[in-house]
């Protein structure tokens, strides 16, 4: 028995996690024939809000024997590495074929003892304090950093009489269920907004080959825009510092101002593309085809990006923009894609797109609409996202309460 931060109810009892279970145990001599299906955990695999195994890999043994984490039927898995140790990568193995698993070598295995429960330690290494400490033992170079298995030898956990912990493991459980609907129907709440969003859009803008409404006309992009590419080499300029927008500085579907990273010339190592204020920047990615943003700002950006000037007496950028976004383009631009790794859509194909033009003052009605429409979606989403915060501390409350035996 060992000290441990706060006193324990009667009967329970500090202890080391390595006392506990087994960490990272030998993997015993396996007399399995090599086409046997086993189960196969890649990280992606694990749910990091649910803690659970959601989506694994069936491979035969002899492709997995060597060259990945072993496990066992109930043993916890614990991702070592940043940024999924920290975003709670960890879950208890359940329903493996022939009662064993292979995985990616950046998980921990923990084996409990016989009087210790596996959803036990589950739950206690999916607590805020303890992934903070994790955190503080990281080794390893930035980008790299591993929770190393001493720290999970040595760190401290309580332990009470094994049907304590199966008394409130099943609490908790019941809980935790009702957290889990909560968020199941704030995620709805996000997909309703999303599907809003594109229903605007949908009503917005026309498709091609219906009747448009009395003075709006039906043209082809090219008559109303080009495309301005300035392609530059940042690593010209090593000690200049450019604003940049990658894919990942541009949200999905949203009308926000992009926000862009600041860098320097010589942290740039490819060709990127110098843009202007009122730029239209279309996303020509196939898994990106709706990021699309006019900047308000001179910068530089991803080559993927294609940078697309308005005809300004003719055609409003932000009303472009809009438009690009619109299920009915999204799916124009997708039938429309060359390359099979990474489908892009055919400049050609972008330049002779019909586009349903409205009078000037028209798409500026349009434009103002729309802004209203996404700045109530936007508080809705800021709505969801503080629930989401709500529902974390919720969760870390009720683990406080259960391992301090208060539950």
């Amino acid at each position: 028995m060992i000290d441990g931060p706060y006193k324990l109810p009667e009967g329970w009892r500090w202890v080391r996690l390595g006392e506990a279970c087994q960490i990272n145990p030998r993997r015993p001599r396996l007399d399995v024939n090599p086409t046997t299906e086993v189960t196969f955990v890649p990280m992606s695999a694990v749910d990091a809000e649910l803690g659970i195994i959601y989506t694994p890999e069936i491979k035969p043994f002899s492709a997995v024997k060597t060259g990945y984490t072993y496990f066992e039927e109930n043993d916890v898995l614990f991702a070592k590495i940043t940024p999924c140790m920290e975003n709670g990568k960890s879950a208890v193995a359940r329903g493996l074929l022939n009662n064993i698993g292979f995985g990616s070598t950046e998980f921990h295995v923990l084996r409990p003892i016989d009087s210790v429960l596996s959803e036990w330690i589950w739950l206690y290494v999916r607590k805020k304090d303890f992934l903070e400490s994790a955190r503080a033992a990281f080794r390893g170079g930035v980008g790299q950093q591993r929770v190393p298995a001493e720290f999970l030898q040595e760190a401290c956990i309580p332990l009470p009489p094994l049907h304590e912990q199966q008394r409130i493991v099943a609490k908790v459980e019941m809980i935790m269920e009702q957290i889990r609907e909560a968020r199941r129907l704030r995620q709805k709440a996000v997909e309703d907004a999303d599907r809003l969003w594109q229903a605007v859009l949908a009503d917005t803008f026309p498709r091609p080959g219906t009747d448009l409404p009395p003075n709006w006309r039906w043209v082809r992009l090219g008559e109303v825009a080009r495309r301005e590419a300035n392609l530059l080499k940042p690593s010209e300029e090593p000690n200049k510092r450019f604003r940049y927008l990658g894919m990942e500085q541009i949200k999905s579907g949203q009308w926000e101002e992009p926000q862009p990273i600041e860098v320097e010339g010589h942290e740039i190592k490819s060709q990127v593309v110098k843009f202007r204020p009122g730029i239209v920047l279309y996303g020509r990615l196939r898994p990106y085809l709706n990021k699309v943003a006019v900047p308000l700002f001179e910068g530089v950006a991803s080559t993927e990006f294609v940078p697309i000037a308005t005809r300004q007496d003719v055609l409003i950028s932000h009303y472009l923009c809009a438009f690009l976004r619109s299920p009915a383009f999204v799916t124009y631009a997708s039938n429309n894609t060359t390359g099979s790794r990474q489908p892009r859509v055919r400049y050609e194909a972008i330049w002779k797109a019909l586009i349903p033009l409205p009078p000037f003052n028209e798409q500026q009605r349009i434009v103002a609409h729309l802004e209203a429409v996404q700045t109530k979606i936007k508080f809705l989403g800021e709505g969801q996202a503080q629930f989401e915060t709500e529902l974390q501390l919720l969760e870390q409350s009720i683990l406080d309460f259960a391992f301090r035996g208060e539950l």
